[in-house]
């Protein structure tokens, strides 16, 4: 009797358990909220509207900014992915999750601006599995620029 009741209150438990670290996977909003300073909620296709009157927003890359990918068909929650250094103009490297597989984590991947009129507005991005930039270019809104980033950029603007 007495295994049964134990039996019985294991199973209720488990019920409210939190998922294992085996079935829990890192999302890139939570990723980039972990990693930078910018601070939003909701789905990644989101951010750039919910960013608005919060921060800054842009279509220049720049280090620590969150570049915001819209939600599409093949991606319908949209993307967001953190600078951490920038190239040139059109090529920059970022770090975040969920792109290449579920959960994976990826630091300093190659992202491609391959808009025609160079506003980050379709972009490429390194796919582990191929081991090349993705086939296909995905649609962004823009980079999102942390407080700290935006006053550094407009402290370097007016000294010069």
């Amino acid at each position: 009797m007495h295994k049964n009741v134990v039996a019985a209150l294991l199973a209720l438990l488990s019920m409210f358990a939190l998922p294992s670290a085996a079935q829990a996977r890192l999302q890139c909003v939570t990723y980039a909220r972990q990693v930078s300073e910018v601070q939003i909620s909701g789905n990644a296709r989101d951010w750039w509207g919910n960013a608005e009157g919060r921060y800054a927003r842009g279509h220049a890359p720049k280090v620590g900014a969150v570049l915001a990918f819209a939600g599409t068909r093949a991606m319908p929650y949209g993307h967001v992915a953190v600078v951490h250094k920038v190239v040139d103009d059109r090529h920059i490297l970022i770090d975040h999750a969920n792109w290449s597989r579920p959960g994976m984590v990826e630091r300093g991947v190659m992202a491609v601006d391959v808009s025609a009129a160079g506003d980050w507005s379709e972009v490429r991005v390194w796919y582990a599995p191929t081991r090349s930039l993705g086939l296909r270019p995905s649609a962004a809104k823009g980079f999102i620029y942390p407080r700290t980033v935006t006053a550094s950029a407009e402290t370097a603007a007016s000294a010069g």
